[in-house]
């Protein structure tokens, strides 16, 4: 059976059910190095951890992993870029809490577009936080190794790269390797609660979802004479589709997958989107769109009604709402109105950070020997971003098996510092699907 035919729709009632610098030496006794899987932990030995991509994202993904057990070091970081790489390891051994914990001396300090090889061999849980063009390369050698995984969201920009990475998530699945996305509002125990009640029934059938990701404008870091054309774009990796996939499937995804959880793990099967550059019309922000609006179909007849934008004085908001026939559930609130109302009440002294929950789970699946798996709704949280941003493209309806189908590959030449021209700003009614 292939993907695009596993994707059919049970029944209404069958979705609601379905559940949804280093430190002072000698502060760690030296680390055995190898690729043997962190699936048999070594008796008596820290879990090695390991970091590729040192951006923000990257370092508090690190620091999240060495909170959620006092077993686990920091041995490797690894970046294109060593002043990332530097930037990382300085804000994390600065933390008094973390520094005993962090065993990165400069041999464990891996630099350049093959940098991951060096950390992911050197760890026996990795920690794949680079810009997402690379997830699918990052991850087929990580799972080759043998590694456990924590990869952030989306793992592909083109389906090329998501059928690649979704080979290697079953490939992991079978040889027992954990794989914990991203996607942390699933770890968020407030959105757990309620997207449970909507499954059991409170707003009964569902009818039809809307779901916001309206935001102001995000970092850029400008460029520097020095830099050459892949330096700058991979800097300012958000505004080149090659490497981030545009915002609707780096940064929207998560309302995307929120839609995706509350249907029960069901894609759907067409959508109709719309899209330009308003705001962000200079060159520096390279060929991505600054806003996005879709209608995405499931073949049981719900529609979600979807935005994102990213633009700078404008209104914010993020937001989830689904309409059922006896009430509307608020994810993003914890709010459910109508014939079952309910609204979240948090215990005293409850703490409920997703970031850290992630870990937390990772780690426990890991300690108790059943290490968790997500990597079937991570990657269909991708393709539904894709289709949205292949629609919006091409003005034209993209169904889910197409864009599961395309031929588009978004990979520039050579991972080489040198001249790379920016790809083509999309032109809806012009810009071919392929």
């Amino acid at each position: 059976m292939t993907r695009a035919e596993n994707s059919a729709t049970p029944s209404r009632r069958s979705l609601l059910v379905q559940g949804g610098a280093a430190l002072a030496t000698g502060a760690l006794a030296p680390l055995a190095l190898g690729a043997e899987s962190a699936a048999e932990p070594r008796r008596g030995q820290p879990r090695r951890i390991g970091l590729l991509g040192c951006g923000g994202r990257g370092a508090g993904a690190a620091a999240q992993a060495l909170k959620a057990d006092p077993d686990n070091v920091l041995v490797a970081l690894g970046d294109v870029f060593p002043d990332m790489l530097a930037n990382t390891l300085a804000s994390l051994t600065a933390d008094l809490e973390l520094a005993p914990r962090v065993d990165v001396p400069e041999g464990r300090q891996f630099v350049g577009f093959n940098s991951y090889k060096q950390v992911i061999d050197a760890c026996d849980v990795v920690l794949l936080c680079t810009s997402p063009h690379f997830r699918p390369l990052h991850t087929e050698y990580a799972v080759k190794q043998g590694k456990h995984m924590f990869i952030e969201k989306p793992v592909a920009v083109d389906a090329p790269g998501l059928r690649r990475f979704w080979a290697a998530s079953d490939e992991a699945r079978a040889k027992g390797l954990a794989l914990m996305p991203g996607l942390c509002y699933r770890y968020e125990k407030k959105k757990q609660e309620i997207v449970r009640r909507v499954h059991e029934g409170a707003i009964g059938d569902i009818v039809a979802l809307e779901c916001s990701y309206n935001t102001g404008g995000l970092w850029h870091r400008g460029r520097q004479e020095s830099w050459s054309d892949m330096e700058w774009q991979m800097r300012n990796w958000l505004y080149h589709t090659w490497l981030s996939g545009d915002h609707v499937v780096e940064q929207a995804i998560h309302n995307l997958d929120k839609a995706l959880w509350v249907m029960g793990d069901v894609p759907p099967v067409s959508v109709v989107a719309s899209g330009g550059r308003s705001v962000r019309t200079d060159p520096m922000y390279g060929n991505v769109f600054d806003h996005f609006n879709a209608r995405l179909r499931w073949e049981s007849g719900q529609r979600c009604f979807f935005s994102c934008r990213q633009w700078s004085g404008a209104k914010s908001e993020v937001s989830d709402h689904i309409y059922g026939k006896r009430g509307v559930a608020h994810i993003q609130t914890h709010r459910i109105e109508g014939e079952n109302p309910w609204s979240w009440r948090a215990p005293e002294e409850f703490v409920d950070d997703m970031y850290q929950n992630e870990h937390d789970e990772l780690f426990r699946s890991l300690r108790e020997g059943q290490p968790v798996h997500g990597g079937d709704y991570l990657c269909k949280a991708t393709l539904m971003a894709i289709m949205v941003r292949m629609s919006a493209y091409t003005g034209q309806e993209i169904t889910w098996n197409q864009a599961l189908e395309s031929t588009e590959d978004l990979t520039p030449a050579a991972y080489e510092w040198g001249d790379l021209e920016v790809g083509p700003i999309a032109v809806p009614g012009v810009t071919p699907f392929v």
